[in-house]
């Protein structure tokens, strides 16, 4: 039975009870049950399950954690979550992340325990092993890296065990010690069950490459006998014995040894002498120190800015020299998109994008709940990866594939993950507030509002229904693309519609809106038609009509009316898109009017006031483009060209003209010319003949005057009728 305390507060009403517990902590998770008794004493009771969950939290893991050659090693990852964490095991190795399952390393074993245990470990076993803990409930993930160290027992091995000197001759001999070990063992150097101390006699160095020496200068004859090299490590140790023989005959030996370092530097010169060099950067981050001809750069607050070459540059009076290092910035995987949720439907191909920059390249691995995809995929499931990206390509086909997916992203620097949602993909919901503008008596405009959902997947287009009330069938006009404006042709006049509006999408129509009815107008006469005018050619004008609203009928013909002083009236069919006017007067401004009508009347009048011919003449139209010499060469042609033709026809029709004339004249001269040779030869003749020189004359009587020869009369000429000279 629970009690009020200091962290437990109950607070009963008439017919409620709340328990309140304060600072919750894991031991309160449990089975509560309330119990409530009535007057009668009849009890009653209900129960509540309280789980807690507590966050991710490693506790005292230690790193490093070192272990010796050739032993079981246990690798301690000490993780609490409630619910209890998965735990898995990653191996760094340069810049690579490799994640450890029993398969592949025979030698390693994940142990109930949550620890890493690797059987004779190895110094090939040394490095960052990474331990990482997720919650998938809540999508929490988080990690330790703990560096595994493997200490090798030293090894020892010297160069030359015994060695030969002279006694008081200043004489020196340097014994030379080789260690190897993990980590590098502690050499000392002993004599007679003593360890040896710096000093004048004795001076010991330490060497790169393990190297150990032991100098003993200005040798004495006491000095004679064995020396212990020593090396000792957290491994284990190792010792090995050199001796030195002293005889007191004497002889001469010297070594001395140069080692010349240089270190890489910033751009700032340092001068590697043996002084003290000290240089800082202006904002402080970068900080140069030198002395005794060693330099180091140091850089606090690394950026990516910093990466690039840096150059050390070391000068003496006698030359100097340089060197270069490239300077590489790591750091941890970043994701590069926002976009955590995706949408499809069953057998539609969606990408799933993880996106990472990183310094070293990371490697990335999908996971779906507590399952690893592979790169080879599975069966609806592929994996590509390019270029710092991964595409997950999902073929949906049941409603398993759709939920939670993670990419993790990892190199030696860090991890981190992102989680993707798969959802599925449903049909837009219904567009609203459907209007309607614009009603005449054949069109009409629809406008709605886009649907407040999409589904997912991006409206494609929206389809607008609408049919006269009453009827069944629907009749459809898509918009175009998502525009949310629709126009309606071809209605019938005076009739009232129904329309709704739905989307469209990649996974198919959705519901229909509500429906909107509205009536067409009735028909009536057509609007006043409009016009434009155009110059004509000659005495016409061409007078453009612009469709107008025809009331709803087609328009049969427009009227057209035109005058001065007087109308005159021209009917034009209703399908044209021009009158032409004509024969008009030149210089003269018209008045014109224009009536349209179609089936149900006419028109009002529109009223034209600007047609006009001024200065138009013939030979405008005809001859604009000519000069005043071309002009009159021309009409001298034409008029030639009709003589000619006018002469012609007189000369074949009538036998009369000028080539009649001209012909006649060139006939008459050659009968003329033979007929006065011929009487005159007759008239010689005669003359000879009968020697006589008195003309022949022959008399008439009136009667014979007036007849011929043969009885026929001879006409007299009269008053009227000219004489003609014989040709």
């Amino acid at each position: 039975r629970i009690v009020s305390s200091q962290r437990v507060a109950l607070h009963t009403g008439e017919d409620s009870s709340r328990l309140t517990i304060y600072n919750a902590v894991v031991e309160d998770a449990g089975i509560y049950r309330c119990q409530t008794t009535d007057a009668q004493g009849q009890t009653q009771e209900a129960t509540m399950v309280l789980e807690m969950y507590q966050k991710l939290t490693f506790r005292d893991v230690r790193s490093p954690q070192e272990f010796r050659h050739g032993e079981a090693a246990e690798v301690v990852c000490d993780v609490i979550a409630s619910p209890a964490p998965a735990v898995s095991w990653f191996y760094q190795k340069g810049f690579k992340s490799m994640e450890i399952t029993e398969e592949h390393y025979s030698r390693f074993q994940v142990l109930p325990n949550n620890n890493l245990q690797i059987h004779k470990v190895t110094k090939a076993d040394e490095g960052v092993y990474r331990c990482e803990a997720r919650v998938e409930a809540r999508g929490e993930i988080d990690f330790v890296d703990i560096e595994v160290v493997v200490n090798v027992p030293p090894v020892l091995s010297v160069l030359q065990q015994s060695f030969n000197a002279t006694a008081d001759y200043q004489e020196s001999v340097t014994f030379t010690c080789v260690t190897s070990g993990s980590p590098d063992p502690e050499v000392t150097w002993h004599r007679k069950g003593h360890q040896l101390e710096r000093s004048e006699q004795f001076v010991l160095n330490t060497m790169e490459g393990g190297r150990s020496t032991l100098t003993i200068r200005n040798i004495i004859q006491g000095d004679e006998g064995g020396y212990t090299c020593r090396a000792t490590n957290k491994a284990g140790a190792e010792e090995r014995e050199l001796f030195l023989k002293v005889f007191g005959e004497c002889s001469s030996m010297s070594f001395m040894g140069i080692h010349t370092y240089y270190a890489i530097h910033s751009r700032s010169i340092c001068v590697c002498a043996y002084a003290c060099v000290c240089a800082q950067s202006q904002d402080g981050r970068m900080d140069v120190r030198g002395r005794h001809g060693k330099s180091m750069l140091t850089i606090s607050g690394v950026k990516l800015t910093d990466l690039g070459r840096f150059d050390c540059e070391a000068l003496s009076r006698i030359g100097g020299h340089q060197k270069s290092m490239f300077l590489d910035i790591e750091y941890m995987p970043k994701f590069q998109t926002n976009q955590t949720i995706f949408y499809s439907w069953e057998g539609n191909p969606v990408n799933i994008s993880c996106d990472v920059k990183s310094n070293p390249p990371a490697t990335m691995l999908w996971r779906r709940e507590r399952l690893t995809i592979s790169a080879e995929g599975t069966a609806n499931t592929r994996v590509h990866t390019i270029d710092g990206k991964s595409l997950l390509e999902v073929t949906p086909v049941s409603d398993r594939d759709f939920g939670r997916y993670n990419c993790t992203a990892r190199n030696n620097i860090g991890a981190k993950y992102q989680e993707f949602i798969l959802a599925q993909a449903d049909v837009p919901s219904n567009p609203y507030s459907v209007r309607l503008s614009a009603v005449s008596q054949r069109t009409a405009t629809v406008t709605f509002m886009k649907p407040d959902s999409h589904g997912g997947v991006p409206i494609g287009h929206y389809l607008v229904n609408y049919k006269e009330v009453g009827s069944q069938d629907w009749r459809d006009v898509k918009s175009h693309g998502i525009q949310t404006i629709v126009l309606l042709t071809g209605l019938e006049p005076n009739t009232t519609y129904e329309v709704r509006v739905a989307a469209v999408n990649g996974k198919g129509q959705g519901e229909f809106s509500h429906t909107e009815s509205f009536q067409t107008l009735p028909i009536r006469e057509p609007s006043p038609p409009a016009v434009h005018g155009q110059r004509g050619m000659g005495k016409a004008y061409r007078l453009g009509l612009v469709k107008q609203d025809d009331g709803g009928m087609p328009i049969v013909e427009y009227i057209v009316k035109y005058k001065t002083e007087q109308w005159m009236t021209k009917l034009v069919s209703g399908q044209q898109d021009f009158a032409l006017l004509q024969p008009l007067q030149w210089n003269t401004r018209y008045e014109v009017e224009i009536t349209a009508r179609n089936v149900k009347g006419l028109s009002e009048p529109t009223f034209y006031h600007t047609l006009s011919l001024s200065g138009l003449h013939p030979a405008d139209s005809l001859f604009s483009g000519l000069g005043l010499g071309p002009v009159v060469g021309l009409g001298l042609v034409g008029l030639l060209l009709v003589i000619v033709v006018v002469d012609v026809s007189c000369y074949f029709l009538r036998q009369c003209g000028l080539l009649m004339c001209i012909t006649r004249k060139l006939c008459s001269k050659k009968t003329a010319t033979s007929g006065k040779s011929k009487e005159m030869e007759e008239g010689k003749a005669a003359y000879l003949g009968d020697g006589s020189k008195d003309p022949i004359v022959e008399m008439r009587t009136e009667e014979e005057r007036i007849t011929n020869h043969d009885g026929s009369p001879v006409h007299e000429p009269n008053e009227t009728t000219p004489l003609t000279e014989p040709e």
